[in-house]
């Protein structure tokens, strides 16, 4: 992992020209509103522009399907097709963004990176079982992909992420407009509009030479993302680039408060599976029976919990949220490891829970 070096980047305050929604919301919510939320955001994409463009190196994903009541459901993923002999290891860029508000309040994840980073979501000390097969001491999602494919999979099959390189923390001023705080899941948050912040996201995108086989995430700290007035956003992906090579991100807030929605890597657990199986590509996402994405947390961001179970790594207890598997969204039960519906068992039904 390479050290966070250099002068922290002020962003100020800028013109959304990226084909997100128009910034035109409060960050302000009505006190007692708040509910576990996370969310995708419409990917801006087009065709080549130039040659440079059309020869970019896009991210390493593959296509499959399913057919339920009939219909055929084709999706994109990252990594090797499930017969792959081998697993697929895709980059990986954080970049730490620090939240200034306007009252004065700071949220700098600078003191939470290493607890990132050193999550099972990129280290392999814990030991992953799903419906009663040990898949060995890996990363949660090299566990999960490798029991959602368990059945049609290669026992080499996998989807690993490589050793994150750290970029400078960003320093982000956010104006009064877009930005405020509020007690919100029993704790003083940083609010921040969710189409504001997108904005900073694909200037930074554009500035700091990401490439579009790498996965970026930003992170923050103990801050929520709101839309429409509403809270709390606890993190998003999406995609933006050229068609064919497009850029896939992530963002994602680390909750530094006991038993509160967030809390250390559960959101960004939950991002990185969506990720995986939804990665925005080369369409508007993959269409599933459930009036919906192929978003394979969100059916459980509602559970006691917020659908997080602890796994303890390097002397600390993490949250990691449970993802369903694609058996939840109509393929064959075969297809997962013991025709399990999520990586941690629960009981449930075709789209029972929605999208």
């Amino acid at each position: 992992m390479k050290s966070a070096v250099g002068v922290r980047i002020l962003i100020a305050l800028l013109a959304c020209g990226c084909g997100a929604a128009a910034i035109a919301q409060d960050a302000q919510i009505e006190p007692g509103s708040e509910r576990p939320m996370f969310t995708r955001l419409k990917p801006a994409l087009h065709s080549p522009k130039n040659q440079i463009e059309a020869a970019g190196t896009p991210l390493q994903t593959w296509n499959g399907s399913f057919i339920y009541k009939g219909i055929t459901y084709h999706y994109n993923m990252v990594g090797t097709a499930p017969a792959s002999t081998s697993a697929a290891t895709v980059p990986v860029v954080i970049i730490p963004v620090k939240i200034v508000l306007q009252n004065g309040s700071g949220f700098d994840p600078a003191s939470i990176v290493s607890k990132v980073t050193g999550s099972p979501i990129f280290n392999t000390g814990v030991d992953f079982q799903s419906g009663g097969v040990d898949f060995g001491t890996t990363q949660y999602i090299n566990a999960y992909q490798r029991a959602n494919f368990y059945g049609v999979g290669h026992s080499g099959f996998g989807l690993l992420l490589g050793t994150p390189t750290l970029k400078s923390e960003v320093t982000l001023t956010v104006p009064k407009r877009y930005g405020s705080t509020g007690v919100v899941f029993g704790f003083n948050a940083g609010l921040v509009d969710i189409n504001y912040f997108d904005a900073q996201v694909h200037s930074l995108l554009t500035s700091l030479g990401i490439t579009s086989n790498t996965f970026p995430i930003f992170l923050t700290r103990d801050v929520y993302l709101t839309q429409n007035h509403s809270c709390c956003i606890g993190g998003y992906h999406s995609a933006t680039g050229v068609l064919g090579s497009a850029q896939s991100y992530a963002h994602a807030t680390y909750v530094t408060h006991n038993g509160s929605f967030a809390e250390d890597v559960s959101a960004l657990s939950h991002e990185v599976g969506e990720w995986a199986d939804d990665p925005l590509v080369n369409n508007n996402g993959n269409p599933t029976p459930c009036n919906g994405s192929l978003e394979n947390g969100d059916p459980l961001e509602n559970n006691p919990n917020f659908g997080t179970f602890p796994y303890s790594l390097g002397g600390f207890t993490y949250h990691l949220q449970d993802l369903v598997t694609l058996p939840y969204f109509g393929a064959p039960p075969s297809t997962s490891v013991s025709s399990e519906f999520t990586f941690h068992g629960e009981s449930l039904n075709v789209c029972a829970n929605g999208a």
